[in-house]
C-alpha cells in the first residue's frame, strides 16, 4: 500500500504499508463515493492497472495481507513491480488496437504475451525481476508505435517530451500530433487546444484545464489522466474514456 502525506490531495498522513482508515472489511473503500469531498482527491487520480487484485487473487492465491506479517511485506513489495507491469500491459493492448501499427502488430503481440506471463510469475521472481529493463525495451516499442501514429500528421509536430508546461499557457494550441511523453502540464491552460493524434503518455495532467480542449485520437491518454484534469461537456477525447463526473 503507497504511502501519502497530507496536503491538498490527502487529508491524512499515511505510512506504505498501512492500512488506510476508510478500508472496510470486505477491502472496498467507505468513501469512494465522497472521496473528493472528504480531501482524498489524490485516490480519484491513481490508477493501480489491475495490479493489487492480481497479487492478492493471483500470486498470492487469494491470500489476505492483514493474517500475516511477512506476506504482507512480500505483497508490499512485489506491489510497485506488479504496477509497472499491469501499465504496460494497458498500454500494449492500445497500442494494438491502433490502425498505424499494423507493421509492428507482431512484436506488440510478442511483448504483450511476456508480459502478461511476467506477472503469473512467483513472489520471488517478481521480486528479483529487473522492471526497469523490461520496461525500457516496451517503451521503445510503444515509442515506434507513437511515431507511426504521428507520422500521419504532416506539419511539423511540436516536441514537449518531458517538458516542465507547469501553468503554460498553451490555450488555443495546435498541438496535433505532438510529442508530449512525460510532460508536466499541472495547472497548464489548454483550453481549445487541439491534442488530436498527441502523444499523453505519463503526461501529467493535474488542474490542467483542458476545456473545449480536443483529444479524440491521442495516443496513451488513460482515464487518470482526465479524472486528474479539469473539463467540461465541450471537451472531447477518445470513446473508450469515460466523461469524469466532477467535470
Amino acid at each position: 500500500m503507497p504511502a501519502f502525506s497530507a496536503s491538498v490531495d490527502f487529508a491524512i498522513n499515511k505510512n506504505a504499508g498501512q492500512a488506510c482508515p476508510n478500508l472496510q472489511a470486505d477491502f472496498r473503500c467507505g468513501i469512494h463515493t465522497r472521496l473528493r469531498q472528504q480531501g482524498f482527491r489524490g485516490c480519484t487520480v491513481y490508477d493501480c492497472f489491475g495490479a493489487g487484485q492480481k497479487i492478492s487473487q493471483v500470486t498470492f492465491h487469494g491470500q489476505d495481507w492483514r493474517q500475516g506479517k511477512n506476506t504482507s511485506k512480500q505483497m508490499f513489495a512485489i506491489f510497485p513491480i506488479m504496477r509497472d507491469l499491469h501499465e504496460l500491459l494497458w498500454y500494449l493492448t492500445e497500442a494494438l488496437a491502433l490502425l498505424a501499427t499494423h507493421s509492428i502488430h507482431d512484436k506488440l503481440k510478442l511483448a504483450l504475451q511476456e508480459t502478461e506471463h511476467l506477472t503469473h510469475q512467483s513472489p520471488d521472481v517478481l521480486l528479483a525481476l529487473d522492471v526497469a529493463a523490461h520496461r525500457q525495451t516496451i517503451n521503445a516499442l510503444l515509442l515506434r508505435a507513437s511515431e507511426l501514429v504521428r507520422a500521419e500528421v504532416q506539419h511539423k509536430k511540436k516536441d514537449y517530451r518531458g517538458a516542465d508546461l507547469i501553468g503554460a499557457k498553451l490555450r488555443g494550441a495546435n498541438l496535433k500530433g505532438a510529442n508530449l511523453r512525460g510532460a508536466c502540464l499541472i495547472g497548464a491552460d489548454l483550453r481549445d487546444a487541439n491534442l488530436q493524434m498527441a502523444d499523453l503518455i505519463g503526461a501529467d495532467f493535474r488542474d490542467a484545464n483542458i476545456k473545449g480542449a480536443n483529444l479524440t485520437g491521442s495516443i496513451f491518454l488513460i482515464q487518470s489522466q482526465l479524472d486528474a484534469a479539469k473539463g467540461d461537456t465541450s471537451t472531447k477525447f477518445p470513446s473508450s474514456l469515460t466523461r469524469p463526473a466532477h467535470w
